[in-house]
């Protein structure tokens, strides 16, 4: 049996094997290629990529709370592991006393007692009056004479202006006095300002 020659990737033909022998292939090595520094661009999308897609995971896991069931876990068919107990100590804060506001409405002073006026205590020199009723009861003075015709008063019984009604009268020069009683009239002219002494 005749064989072609076989020419391969290898260096030499091809031989048949015998019947005890392994076919042998001698096939070409490449030529070795040194090796690629990666670019810093590429370097940082693939750590962040990486980065980006743990954190997705992270999120994912931490929303659904996490769905592997530990041994002791009550999902795993065992009994729930209790958490830890946390204990906070110090005084408790008291809460403040209610505030009451109670609306006093003030009672309305009853108003003063105005008395009526009454009768005068000081009147003019010149006039005449009803005593007890114009002007009060009592004794009074003057300072005289309100002018150069001197002072003349009258008491009189009533208002008639007659002779016969005069209790008492005087002219005064300087400082007098007189005692009016109620009911009495009191006439005076020309005189200063009669004042109550009593």
């Amino acid at each position: 049996m005749n064989t072609p020659d076989y020419h391969g990737p290898g260096p030499g033909p091809y031989q048949a094997p015998g019947p005890h022998q392994v076919p042998h292939y001698t096939a070409a090595v490449p030529p070795l290629l040194p090796p690629r520094k990666p670019s810093p661009a590429k370097a940082w999308l693939t750590h962040g990529a990486a980065a980006f897609v743990a954190l997705f995971i992270g999120v994912a896991m931490g929303a659904s709370g996490g769905s592997d069931a530990e041994p002791g876990d009550a999902k795993a068919g065992g009994t729930a592991k209790p958490g830890p107990t946390v204990t906070v100590t110090g005084a408790a804060k008291s809460r403040p006393a209610p505030t009451v506001t109670e609306t006093v409405t003030a009672k309305p002073k009853p108003p003063k007692k105005t008395q009526a006026p009454g009768p005068a205590t000081s009147f003019s020199g010149d006039g005449e009056y009803l005593v007890g009723e114009d002007i009060a009861a009592g004794t009074y003075k003057t300072a005289g004479a309100d002018g150069s015709f001197g002072c003349y008063w009258e008491r009189a019984k009533d208002a008639s202006g007659e002779f016969g009604s005069i209790i008492a009268n005087n002219n005064l020069e300087g400082p007098g006095r007189a005692t009016l009683n109620k009911g009495e009239y009191f006439k005076t002219n020309r005189c200063a300002e009669w004042k109550q002494t009593g």
